[in-house]
């Protein structure tokens, strides 16, 4: 039988091209396809170094970020609980996705089951957003330390705090909840061949025998109003905190006052601008190359895991202290 179109376009795989089940419908497949990186596959093994060092990295990075937060009383404050929610949500923001992309890699193990696929797809795109949310938390709180300090105890309280954990969570799970079940009502009748390295929305959707117009516009939508919204909040927050910041009086407390927002400030740029070059490339790059489209999906979301807690223990003296701490008893 011949092959489909798109099985010609990415050009790989042949022995997982499903020539039977092309011409049947498949509302449902049982099983999806993983190519990985399309165009790459030779260079699989070596491509799986830097991922697992990412991964590697940022289970050690986050785990040990909990770890001083948690035993260090003099961080028990609202900044650092943002932070461990921070933390949190890149463990399993990674974990989610590098654990079936290196097997991929090193054992060629590409099937995942179309239920294991639509979850992947929901903790991906849910993630996200909480991540980003956590963001515009710890704007808020450097905003009221810096703005209004002596109520900074009082309005980020420990119940306050845990609400807004809440709401940001609450928001993730209800606004990302439609991915999964629009994906799932579509009928999948022309492969079950996914040119990516985990379940990927758009690259989910796309092998639908159907009109997908409902769940891209739904995700697109979704993203312009967390981001715009986010990055708004950020924005006004950054505003306020720069106008309370010129009005020190020397320029030692200038600098001192907004190096308490150099590490959030980090952090915002290592999580914003992968995904607004992934999302730029994919929505305009359509002479960009398969391979590029999929490697800037994985590092947008692979990239802050590892980099947020590699800011934080350079930039910030308390945790970097801590982390420091059995080395330099060693020495001593």
């Amino acid at each position: 039988m011949q092959e489909t179109p798109f099985c010609l376009s990415v050009g790989h795989l042949l022995s997982f091209t499903m020539s039977d089940s092309n011409s049947t419908d498949v509302t449902n497949p049982s099983t999806f396809i993983l190519l990985g990186i399309p165009g790459l596959e030779a260079a699989h093994v070596w491509i799986s170094i830097p991922f697992c060092a990412i991964y590697a990295i940022a289970l050690l990075g986050n785990f040990a970020i909990l770890f001083i937060i948690k035993t260090e009383p003099s961080l028990h404050v609202p900044m650092y609980y943002f932070l461990c929610m921070l933390a949190v949500t890149d463990l399993v923001l990674s974990t989610s996705i590098l654990p079936k992309i290196l097997s991929i890699f090193w054992f060629n193990s590409r099937e995942i089951n179309f239920t294991a696929c639509l979850t992947q797809l929901y903790f991906s795109v849910s993630f996200s957003t909480m991540e980003s949310g956590i963001l515009v938390a710890m704007a808020f709180d450097r905003y009221v330390a810096i703005c209004d300090p002596l109520r900074h105890s009082t309005i980020l309280s420990n119940p306050m705090v845990t609400k807004i954990g809440l709401a940001l969570v609450l928001r993730g799970v209800i606004l990302e909840l439609p991915y999964p079940f629009l994906a799932r009502s579509l009928p999948y009748c022309r492969t079950n061949i996914i040119p990516h390295t985990y379940g990927e929305h758009i690259a989910v959707v796309k092998l639908a025998c159907a009109d997908i117009r409902v769940s891209s516009y739904y995700g697109l939508s979704v993203a312009f109003f967390v981001v715009a919204l986010d990055v708004s909040f950020i924005a006004v927050s950054y505003t306020q905190i720069l106008r309370a910041i010129f009005r020190l009086p020397t320029k030692d407390a200038r600098l001192k006052t907004f190096g308490t927002c150099g590490s959030h400030l980090c952090v915002i740029l290592v999580t914003y601008i992968p995904a607004l070059f992934s999302f730029l490339t994919h929505r305009f790059g359509h002479n960009v190359a398969l391979h590029f489209h999929v490697l800037m999906a994985n590092m947008y979301l692979l990239l802050p895991p590892m980099l947020n807690p590699i800011i934080y223990g350079a930039r910030n003296q308390q945790i970097r202290d801590r982390m420091l701490q059995p080395f330099t008893h060693k020495g001593t």
